[in-house]
C-alpha cells in the first residue's frame, strides 16, 4: 500500500512529498484546489495547515488526497 511519509511546503501551492517505497515528487496542487473544500485551500494560510495522517497528507479543513493521486501528478523531485 502506497503511503506518503513526510511532507515538505516548497513554495506556492507546491509540496515536496515522499513515499513509502523511497520516491521523493514533488507536486503542484494549484489545479486541483476547486469546488467546496478544496477551494478554500487557495488561501496559502489555509493551504500551509496540513499534516501527515498514516497514509496520506491532510488539511485542517479536513480535505485529504489519496496517496496514489498524488504520486500520479508529482514530478520526480
Amino acid at each position: 500500500m502506497l503511503k506518503v511519509v513526510d511532507v515538505d511546503y516548497v513554495k506556492d501551492y507546491t509540496l515536496r512529498l515522499m513515499f513509502n517505497d523511497g520516491v521523493v515528487k514533488i507536486v503542484d496542487l494549484k489545479p486541483y484546489l476547486q469546488g467546496e473544500v478544496f477551494g478554500e485551500l487557495l488561501d496559502k494560510g489555509k493551504f500551509v495547515q496540513y499534516g501527515l495522517t498514516p497514509v496520506t497528507i491532510e488539511w485542517a479543513n479536513g480535505a485529504d488526497l489519496a496517496p496514489e493521486f498524488l504520486y500520479e501528478i508529482g514530478e520526480a523531485a
